[in-house]
């Protein structure tokens, strides 16, 4: 609670106590101190809901999650340079404009990048990445606890507490998983979503020009 409510609040009970203690302790009820207490209770409440309002408008923000993994930077061999140059400045952008610990690049098959924080587990795309590539739009999990599917996502990191997957078209996905609940915002989304078109469309270059080699798919 912000200290400016804690003030409200505590007036708000003060307000009422000396209210009580008045009607307590007065030799005799009469009319004018039967409208003084109706006030005081009233203007006693109406501190406390100002309180609670103004928590409610200044929220807590949600605290990050100490996710476990090994900070890196891992492109798979082979890349043209137009596709590692888009990964790594895009990546690079993701992760420190926004709340994301973590990012798995997935195309035909095999994994092309993982950046921030990364595990050695294989990634298995699962009904979430095939739900967004069905609606053909990025699918945001604002708190991975509320989905029994989120568990296709320890393989890009154990327990991230918030995801966001954008499709590739039909050929693979983006994961951006984030520090805490609720991290990403609507801005965010934009970004992410837009970068992931650029990116597309940068493979599907490179793969038309026959530049996009057979790759090692270590770790993916």
């Amino acid at each position: 609670m912000p200290p400016a409510a804690r003030i409200s609040l505590s007036a708000g009970l003060l307000v009422l106590l000396m209210a009580a203690v008045n009607a307590t302790t007065a030799p005799s009820i009469q009319p004018s101190l039967e409208r003084a207490e109706v006030l005081a209770g009233l203007a006693g409440v109406g501190l406390m809901l100002v309180a609670v309002l103004w928590t409610r408008a200044v929220p807590k923000a949600p605290e990050a999650v100490a996710l476990e993994g090994d900070q890196s930077f891992w492109l798979v061999d082979g890349l043209p340079d137009p596709v590692r140059l888009e990964l790594a400045w895009g990546s690079q952008l993701l992760l420190t404009a926004t709340s994301a610990a973590t990012m798995l690049v997935y195309w035909d098959g095999k994994v092309l990048m993982r950046r921030g924080l990364i595990c050695s587990s294989p990634f298995k795309p699962g009904a979430i990445c095939e739900r967004s590539t069905e609606q053909g739009q990025l699918i945001s999990l604002v708190k991975t606890a509320l989905y029994p599917g989120r568990t296709e996502f320890d393989s890009v990191l154990p327990d991230l507490p918030a995801v966001m997957v954008q499709p590739l078209e039909a050929r693979g996905w983006v994961v951006l998983g984030g520090w805490s609940e609720r991290c990403f915002s609507r801005s965010d989304e934009r970004w992410f979503s837009g970068w992931c078109e650029r990116l597309r469309m940068t493979l599907v270059q490179a793969d038309e020009s026959s530049l996009l080699t057979e790759t090692d798919p270590h770790p993916g």
